[in-house]
C-alpha cells in the first residue's frame, strides 16, 4: 500500500502542475472535472466507479486558485477517506447527498466563488467545455503513471495468455475462455472493460465475434481492454489448431500495416500522419480501403482510445495534433478472414516498448523493432 499511495500522490502532483498550465492559457479560470477518465487522470486513480457506465464520475474535482476539493457523495465519501487517505494526499474532500442533483455543482461553484458559466471543464453545459484539450495534455504520460500502465500492461499480456491456454479445442466454450481471461484479470484487481471471445467461423466472418456460448475447435480470438487505477491497456491473441490455417498467412500480411503505423506512431509528424500510414499500408497489401471495416485505434491511457480519428478526418482537433514521448498507443488493424493484430507500447524516444507481451507466446519483430504477438499454433 505505501508504494499504491506514493505513485498516487506523484501522478496527482504531475497532473496539477498540467492542469495548472492549462488554466492559466485561459486567464486562470477554475477547472472542474467531472468524467471518469478526467478525474483518474488529475487525481492519480482515486475513482473506481461502482458504475461501469457511467459518464459522470461519482468524485468530482475542483481546481481554482488556492484550493483544490474532492466533491463526492455521502456514501463514497467515507471510503475513499479509508482507502486512500485523501486528506494525507492534499486534498480537501467535501460530502453532499446522493439525492440531491445539483448538489456537487453549487459546492463547486461556492468554493470557487464563480457562477457555473465562468468554468473550464469536461462536461457540456457547464461553462467552457475543454475536453479535447485536457486529452492533449494527459497524453503525454507522467513518470508514475508510465509505471502503473506498464504493470497493468503485464495483467494484460497474462490475461489475453490465460484466456487462450484454457482452452480445450472442441470442448471449451467462448463462454468458459472469456471466463478465464477475466479471472486473471480480476485477481489482480483490474477489469475488462472489453471483452472479446470468439472462434471458427464466427472469428472469420465478424470483426468483433463476441461470445454467445459456442464450443470453438479450430481457432479462437481473446480481445481484451483492462482498466486499472484509472489506466487502459488492450491486447489482442489469436491461436489456431493447425498450422496450415488461412489465418496464420492472413495475419503475416497484416503485419505490414502494422509496421505502417507503428512506425508513423514515433515521435515527430501528427496523428494525422499516423493514420494516413495506416492506410497506406492497407493499400501495399492490396486491401484498399479496409480500414473502413473496423475502428483501427490509436492512443490509449485514461480511455479505451483517447480519441478516435479516420484517415480523411482533416477537421477533427486531433488531426493536426503533434506526436511526442511517452504516449501510449494499442492499434489493432484488421482483415476479413479472422486477421488482428493488437498490443499497447509506450512511444519512447528512440522506438517503442511493448507493455503487452504474453510469456511463452510466439513474437516477432516489428519495423520498429519492438515485438508483436503472432498467431500460435496450439
Amino acid at each position: 500500500m505505501p508504494n499504491r499511495m506514493s505513485r498516487i500522490g506523484r501522478r496527482a502532483q504531475a497532473a496539477r502542475v498540467v492542469a495548472r498550465a492549462l488554466r492559466d492559457r485561459h486567464g486562470g479560470r477554475p477547472l472542474l472535472l467531472t468524467s471518469s477518465a478526467a478525474v483518474n487522470w488529475r487525481t492519480g486513480g482515486l475513482s473506481d466507479p461502482v458504475d461501469l457506465t457511467t459518464t459522470t464520475d461519482p468524485i468530482w474535482v475542483l481546481d481554482a486558485d488556492h484550493t483544490s476539493v474532492l466533491i463526492t457523495s455521502e456514501i463514497e465519501g467515507p471510503r475513499l477517506v479509508g482507502d486512500f487517505g485523501v486528506s494525507e494526499l492534499g486534498w480537501q474532500l467535501v460530502l453532499v447527498p446522493w439525492y440531491e442533483a445539483d448538489a456537487a455543482l453549487a459546492v463547486a461553484c461556492d468554493f470557487a466563488a464563480c457562477s457555473p458559466e465562468e468554468f473550464l471543464s469536461d462536461m457540456e453545459g457547464i461553462g467552457t467545455n475543454v475536453r479535447t484539450e485536457l486529452v492533449a495534455v494527459r497524453l503525454s504520460l507522467s513518470e508514475a503513471e508510465l509505471d502503473d500502465v506498464r504493470e497493468l500492461g503485464t495483467f494484460v499480456g497474462h490475461a489475453v495468455g490465460a484466456g487462450v491456454e484454457s482452452w480445450r479445442p472442441g470442448a471449451s466454450t467462448d463462454f468458459e475462455v472469456a471466463a478465464a481471461t477475466s479471472s486473471a484479470l480480476e485477481e489482480r484487481g483490474a477489469k475488462a472493460v472489453c471483452l472479446i471471445v470468439g472462434g471458427d467461423e464466427r472469428l472469420r466472418r465478424f470483426r468483433h465475434p463476441l461470445a454467445i456460448g459456442d464450443v470453438c475447435r479450430d481457432a479462437i480470438m481473446v480481445v481484451v481492454v483492462a482498466r486499472w487505477r484509472g489506466l487502459h491497456a488492450a491486447a489482442t491473441r489469436i491461436a489456431v489448431r493447425h498450422a496450415d490455417d488461412d489465418i496464420i498467412g492472413l495475419a503475416r500480411k497484416l503485419a505490414v500495416v502494422d509496421d505502417e503505423v507503428l512506425t508513423a506512431s514515433l515521435p515527430g509528424g501528427t496523428w494525422g500522419d499516423t493514420v494516413d500510414a495506416l492506410a497506406r499500408g492497407y493499400d501495399a497489401i492490396g486491401w484498399a480501403d479496409e480500414w473502413r471495416h473496423h475502428f483501427q485505434g490509436g492512443p490509449i491511457g485514461f480511455e479505451q482510445r483517447e480519441f478516435e480519428l479516420a484517415p480523411g478526418q482533416l477537421t477533427s482537433p486531433y488531426w493536426t495534433l503533434a506526436r511526442g514521448v511517452h504516449t501510449a498507443v494499442a492499434w489493432n488493424p484488421s482483415v476479413r478472414g479472422g486477421a488482428k493484430i493488437e498490443d499497447t507500447y509506450l512511444v519512447g524516444e528512440e522506438g517503442l516498448e511493448a507493455i503487452t507481451t504474453t510469456p511463452s507466446w510466439p513474437m516477432t519483430a516489428s519495423a520498429t523493432g519492438a515485438m508483436r504477438s503472432a498467431v500460435r499454433v496450439m
